[in-house]
């Protein structure tokens, strides 16, 4: 088997979409069905989180267990080739979310994670929603 070169990994997760997922849409309906109303992408806030909830300073990132390295997960699995590589590129997108998460933060929002696994099953999304927005931050 040949080995994909950086330009063609490159296109390859160019395709993964960044907005408008089906697990960032399923998050949305569900929040909608709850009565909730918000913002999406909002480009003024670090890191431009999925959903804006202004009125609860809550900004909710909808994270590929995949990409974002959801612990204990099933689908939070490293690929058999060229794993150096993707042990480097999920250390960054790791760091690269700690990063958000503390500048959100010192600016005074909250920060909540539904992993994509959580959106298979509308009780667990359902259960994870209701904890996001009923979590008060500590002061």
């Amino acid at each position: 088997m040949d080995k994909v070169s950086k330009e063609q990994r490159s296109r390859n997760m160019a395709a993964v979409p960044n907005r408008n997922s089906q697990p960032e849409l399923i998050v949305r309906r569900a929040l909608h069905r709850l009565g909730y109303r918000f913002r999406l992408h909002r480009k003024d806030l670090p890191g431009t989180p999925d959903i804006v909830l202004a009125t609860h300073r809550l900004c909710i990132f909808v994270h590929g267990c995949f990409w974002h390295r959801h612990e204990d997960c099933r689908r939070s699995t490293v690929p058999s080739t060229n794993t150096r590589f993707w042990l480097e590129k999920f250390a960054k997108n790791k760091a690269r979310d700690q990063d958000v998460t503390e500048r959100l933060t010192a600016f005074g929002w909250r920060v909540e994670v539904i992993w994509t696994c959580e959106t298979t099953s509308e009780d667990k999304l359902l259960s994870a929603l209701r904890r996001c927005l009923e979590r008060r931050p500590s002061s």
